[in-house]
């Protein structure tokens, strides 16, 4: 059998872009279009976080920058987002802004030490069906974050938005020289400034910034009791910037069929984080909404359009505040309705499809999709989608493990004989005690573990349960045919592990 050949097609490097007008127009407008986009979460994210809508608006830019040049996977986008914002917000309420910025230096060296450490490593146990809950979920959080756009508003905004989704539809039929987002944005607003039309603006969403941010230490007493009120946030912010940016990152790897540095990737969230705490900015990790937008809707490969949508939005919000004040909502509701529409697996929940998977693997994917949407977090829906796979998992292999029971006459007389068959561990080996005749079986038992594996301590308690209730009764036990790694662990540790 020949080898196996990478069949992935390398992106393109910055510097190939830069010699490419073709390539560099691409990145460029991008870069522009996520920064557009980037405007109405930020501020959004900065009110959920109950911060200035600078502060978002600022973490959006150093996170962009930073991370263009720290990260691990090109053209991916990283800024403030809704699951930091979550987790942060009840610090800011009860104790301020200055233990909020602590705070995000604080889960920026986590994610670097969980970075150094290998915790990228661990993105392997994640299944394939938690990673398609994972991207309907947040498919669907996209969308749910559009309705308060939709409700009480003027009846304008409802063609506009249809408008504004054909043309990204029917726009790429044309041309895919100029992304189709950036015309629908553009056609929207010379429509609103032309028409004189009274529609919910970005300047509605919050007050845009006319500085520029400037280096900031949070006034916080480095004490035992400073860390123990923001160690728990710092972490638990750590853990799901660092999930959502990996997750985010294996999903543009699928699309672009290329592969990223996980680990660089982790390292690159903790310093660029860092660096964001130090401007003032409430941290952030990588956004698949504004991702999508970069990858699928723009075509865009390189850090060059990651570092250009950092530059774009402070250029944007401190230069041409005014001007991007005017952009309707309807404008960038279309964008983002499209990119959760393009999110979305829509191959996964196809009849065909649910009937041909595994009444388990739907689960799996449903239970990350429910817990997800439910606690509109995406970290504590991959974690449940992960330990319902497991449970399941082990379900399924422990009724896998077989029992037969022959009897065997030898010279020395008649020998009962259990041929185990399947995976030992905690799951399969609980249910192994009870499967032996101790009362029936002659006084010599043989259990050939020939067709298994000992996989933990468990089996081997198990083992020595079975061996010491046969003794009780003057029987004697012999355990064969176990492989080199089985008979290490069972050698190892029978007769230490009590219970007996």
């Amino acid at each position: 059998m020949p080898p196996a050949t990478d069949t992935t097609t390398p992106d393109p490097s910055v510097r190939a872009a830069l010699r490419s007008p073709r390539l560099l127009r691409t990145e460029v407008l991008g870069g522009l279009v996520v920064a557009l986009a980037l405007i109405p979460e930020a501020i959004s994210f900065s009110i959920i976080a109950g911060v200035d809508p600078r502060v978002g608006l600022f973490a959006s830019f150093t996170m962009a920058v930073s991370i263009a040049f720290l990260g691990g996977r090109p053209a991916m986008i990283s800024a403030a987002t809704g699951a930091v914002a979550l987790v942060i917000a009840p610090l800011m309420r009860e104790h301020g802004y200055d233990h909020l910025i602590a705070t995000v230096l604080l889960a920026g060296v986590i994610q670097i030490a969980l970075g150094v450490a290998g915790a990228a490593r661990l993105m392997r146990f994640i299944p394939r069906q938690v990673m398609v809950g994972f991207v309907n979920a947040l498919a669907i959080l996209i969308f749910i974050a559009q309705i308060p756009h939709l409700v009480d508003v003027p009846w304008l905004v409802y063609p506009m938005i249809a408008v504004g989704i054909a043309i990204i539809v029917g726009f790429p039929r044309l041309t895919r020289v100029i992304p189709a987002p950036l015309i629908a944005i553009v056609a929207l607003t010379a429509f609103v400034l032309m028409a004189g039309a009274g529609v919910p603006d970005v300047a509605d969403q919050g007050q845009l910034p006319d500085s520029l941010p400037a280096l900031f230490l949070p006034d916080v007493p480095l004490t035992w009791q400073t860390l123990q009120i923001i160690g728990p946030y710092a972490l638990a912010m750590a853990l799901v910037g660092l999930l959502e940016s990996l997750l985010t990152a294996k999903l543009v790897d699928d699309i672009t069929d290329t592969h990223s540095d996980k680990t660089r990737e982790a390292c690159g969230q903790g310093a660029a984080n860092v660096i964001t705490g130090f401007f003032g900015g409430m941290g952030g990790c990588a956004m698949i909404g504004q991702t999508m937008i970069n990858v699928k809707a723009s075509g865009a490969r390189t850090r060059i359009s990651t570092f250009l949508a950092g530059v774009f939005l402070l250029i944007l919000v401190v230069g041409f505040g005014d001007i991007v004040g005017l952009i309707p909502m309807a404008a960038l509701v279309a964008v983002m309705i499209m990119v959760s529409v393009g999110t979305f697996d829509w191959h996964s929940i196809r009849p065909a499809t649910l009937r041909r998977m595994p009444k388990s693997e739907t689960t799996v994917m449903l239970a990350t999709v429910a817990v997800t949407v439910t606690t509109h977090n995406l970290a504590i829906g991959v974690i449940v989608g992960v330990l319902v796979a497991m449970v399941l998992f082990a379900r399924r292999v422990a009724h896998l493990t077989q029992t037969h029971r022959e009897l065997v006459e030898d010279e020395g007389g008649v020998t009962a004989v259990y041929r185990v068959t399947g995976e030992l561990f905690f799951a399969s080996s609980n249910d192994l005690y009870t499967q032996f005749d101790y009362v029936g079986d002659p006084e010599r038992v043989r259990i050939d573990l020939t067709d298994s594996h000992i996989w933990d301590a468990s089996t081997v308690a198990a083992l020595d349960a079975i061996a010491t209730k046969y003794e009780r009764k003057g029987k004697s036990v012999e355990v064969t045919g176990l492989n080199a790694a089985s008979a290490e662990r069972h050698d190892r540790l029978s007769g230490d592990l009590g219970m007996h």
